[in-house]
């Protein structure tokens, strides 16, 4: 009997087990690849993923990525992430001629017929593509926010090859690490919030890190940037025919602006802060280009309540206001946040310290608050900065436990209503796993001080 003999599947690798190495693996085996996926860590989560995995057949390893010393490579290598683009083994791949691609990257192959809203900024971001969605959607259209928000990107493409989802138009937050591994990406309608040194220990230099955000706006058909940012505003001439968004230009006599018809109140839109003006001024153009009607627009905002841990008011105990801003995660975004809070204010701050520049943070925290509250393993050094620029009158709490607890007690003195603002100015990783579980525990915190407020 003549034997037969089978194709063997190409064999694709999966560096990092997080969200979306996971469904980047899960992808490729849908398209017939072999997955094998890799993470250098070990803990319980990634068991329960490595377990998960294994029951459809996918490979999982712990505690090592590939060394490409077997005798098959893999055709092909996707990189989450949260894993450098110029990480050793990625390099070493390219040597061997591997083809090296990032996650999103990957979701474009399937995805590319589609229109996409690419959003991308150091802050912002995550709200700019809440409400680009919100807004699409509440017009009828099928629009998915995902990427660095929500879903990934290879889960997405997943759901709509399996035809488990309809999509009209992806609205993608992506991030410079997301960008910098996707260099195909092209959406219709590239958007760029606001540009502010952070991830210099991943990029390097400040220019090297805005040559990735602009990246995705030059191959995107339509650009729209922030004309309120200093730094987006001092490109203008580099950026012909983009399409600058600013408070003066766009809202007028109370009203939201495009192109000298007015569109709705401002009265309307129920965030904080004119940081949260400028995110709605990019919604507005993002739809406005996309065709959608003015009057969809206008109840899409006033619906739209914001998201979770971006000055998020979460309780209200006595004469205390609790807002959870625990996306801050660097200075320029808690300064932000500072802006837009009603004074006197407590200020609860720290975690695990980021590069940047504190000047303007500071400068904020000596005309706002009168009480800040440090945690976290930055609660030193921000108490010898905070000293260093002559301000005193601050305490090292540890535990955001003990600081929402002294928040308390230090408010009730001050009689008038006060902002018990947790606005960290740092990344979470000393104490939680990310800054969704950090807000999480505060909102709980505040809200236990006043059963009624859950």
């Amino acid at each position: 009997m003549a034997q037969i003999y089978r194709e063997a599947k190409p064999l694709a690798q999966v560096l990092g087990l997080g969200m979306s190495g996971s469904a980047a693996g899960r992808l490729l085996q849908f398209h017939n690849y072999r997955v094998q996926v890799f993470d250098t860590n070990s803990n319980e989560t990634l068991k329960e993923r490595q377990q998960e995995l294994e029951r459809e057949n996918i490979a999982v390893y712990l505690q090592k990525f590939p060394d490409f010393t077997d005798d098959e490579l893999p055709k092909l290598l996707v990189v989450s992430p949260g894993i450098s683009w110029h990480h050793p083994t990625l390099e070493q791949a390219r040597r061997l001629g591997i083809k090296v691609i990032g996650e999103v990257e990957l979701a474009w192959q399937y995805l590319n017929h589609l229109p996409w809203v690419g959003i991308t900024g150091t802050n912002g971001k995550s709200t700019t593509t809440a409400l680009i969605a919100h807004i699409f959607q509440s017009a009828g259209l099928r629009a998915i926010a995902c990427g660095n928000i929500g879903l990934p990107l290879c889960t997405v493409a997943l759901n709509y090859l399996k035809g488990e989802v309809g999509i009209d138009w992806i609205v993608a937050e992506l991030s410079s690490y997301q960008i910098e591994a996707s260099p195909s990406v092209s959406p219709r309608i590239g958007v760029w919030t606001t540009f502010t040194p952070d991830h210099l220990e991943r990029h390097g230099t400040l220019e090297r890190y805005s040559q990735i955000k602009a990246s995705l706006l030059e191959r995107s058909q339509k650009a729209i940037l922030n004309g309120d940012d200093a730094y987006l505003a001092s490109m203008k001439s580099q950026w012909q025919g983009a399409i600058y968004t600013s408070i003066q230009d766009h809202i007028r006599d109370g009203y939201v602006v495009w192109r000298d018809e007015q569109l709705f109140p401002i009265s309307q839109f129920q965030l904080l802060g004119d940081h949260n003006l400028q995110n709605l001024l990019l919604a507005v153009a993002t739809a406005r280009l996309a065709g959608i009607d003015p009057q969809h627009i206008s109840r899409a905002v006033a619906q739209f309540q914001g998201m979770p841990h971006r000055l998020e008011m979460v309780a209200e105990y006595e004469n205390l206001v609790f807002i959870n801003d625990s996306k801050a995660t660097n200075y320029d975004s808690s300064a932000v946040a500072l802006r837009a809070v009603t004074p006197p204010v407590i200020l609860i701050a720290g975690g695990q310290a980021k590069a940047g520049n504190a000047e303007e943070w500071l400068k904020l925290i000596k005309q706002k608050t009168v009480k800040v509250l440090l945690i976290g393993s930055a609660s030193h050094q921000f108490a010898e900065m905070l000293t260093q620029s002559g301000y005193t009158n601050y305490l090292e709490c540890e535990t955001l436990e003990n600081a929402v607890n002294q928040a308390v007690l230090y408010g009730r003195t001050l009689g008038a209503k006060v902002t018990v603002l947790f606005s960290p100015a740092c990344a979470s990783f000393d104490q939680f796993a990310n800054f969704e579980q950090r807000g999480d525990r505060f909102r709980a915190l505040c809200q236990a001080l006043c059963p009624e407020c859950q």
